[in-house]
């Protein structure tokens, strides 16, 4: 298992290597300039050329990726061209609010799918089925940024239950954070809802015809034991795979929910230093989303060895 570890963690550094020189190449290849974006209309020719040279900007892309690249690896990604904040340090107070997010978007994600995934598996062709089948077909087909926007209308705007919006810190007020968390993790979390949904329903399907449950069934084990202790720990095994994915697209969502709902995270942070040019903004965040993605797969293959016994990294 230490070795798997140690290997899997190893291979990370090249993938991070090269997200690291795609975004970088990526972000140099976009209309605009941060210098004048930062003097704003009013400004000289010279006063621009200053301010390049001063940011590093009027060097060669390739001398500034490696002068870039050789300060990540010491924990130093730079300065915000906008703020002059570290940018470690403006990731930092963004990031947990976005863990905040994603989290209750996840939770509300797995608390709902399994139960209705493995209730429409079991009462298969039923009403409980044709609606978890057409839950499912909308979830995935209506982008979140319509959801969110409905959920507005609906819940804010007509019935007053939620703020439309806004952030409040859980050491300021618990309550308001929990009241102002709902409506965006539940439009952060409805397509991965329904994607797991979904998964869930076609593996316990899949796991009810294998003759073990049979087995267990014809030794007088009740349906609610067969289905807790046998069925539906094997069924999880895809459904968890796919939860990994989804912490990337949960992030990925992150940068339409947050704007809509005026959450100060880093998809909001993305979004702003995207229209302002602010590439060491951009660059630590792709980097901060790639590590993630890359330990929540490892995670999940880490849980593989817990669901299946079987399967073992040794």
């Amino acid at each position: 298992m230490v070795q798997y570890l140690v290997r899997r963690l190893a291979l990370m550094v090249p993938v991070a290597f090269l997200v690291s020189l795609a975004v970088f190449s990526l972000i140099h290849l976009t209309p605009g300039d941060p210098a004048q974006i930062m003097l704003g209309e009013e400004h000289s020719p010279e006063a621009v050329a200053a301010l390049r040279h001063e940011l590093g900007l009027d060097q060669p892309l390739p001398e500034q990726y490696l002068h870039w690249i050789g300060r990540a690896v010491r924990g130093d990604l730079g300065r915000s061209v906008r703020t002059n904040q570290p940018v470690v340090e403006a990731i930092g107070e963004r990031l947990p609010n976005t863990l905040e997010l994603g989290l209750a978007a996840l939770l509300w994600s797995v608390v709902v799918a399994i139960p209705l995934g493995t209730l429409a598996a079991l009462r298969r062709g039923s009403a409980v089925d044709v609606a978890a089948t057409g839950f499912t077909v909308l979830g995935v087909s209506v982008p979140n940024f319509f959801i969110g926007i409905l959920l507005i209308l609906v819940m804010s705007v007509q019935l007053r239950l939620f703020p439309p919006g806004g952030y409040t810190s859980p050491t300021e007020s618990l309550l308001d954070n929990l009241h102002r968390l709902v409506l965006p993790a539940i439009t952060l979390g409805t397509v991965t809802t329904a994607v797991n949904m979904r998964f869930t329903r076609s593996s316990m399907l899949e796991v009810l015809r294998q003759d073990y449950i049979r087995t267990a069934r014809a030794k007088g084990a009740g349906w609610g034991r067969v289905i807790m202790r046998h069925a539906l720990k094997n069924a999880l095994i895809p459904v968890v795979t796919v939860v990994g994915i989804q912490v990337g697209a949960i992030l990925e969502g992150a940068l339409v929910t947050e704007t809509l709902f005026s959450w100060p995270g880093i998809g909001k942070l993305a979004i702003d230093s995207i229209f302002g040019r602010d590439y060491p903004i951009v660059q630590g965040i792709v980097l901060t989303v790639a590590f993630s993605y890359m330990l929540a797969n490892l995670a999940v293959d880490l849980a593989y060895a817990w669901l299946n016994p079987r399967i073992s990294y040794g």
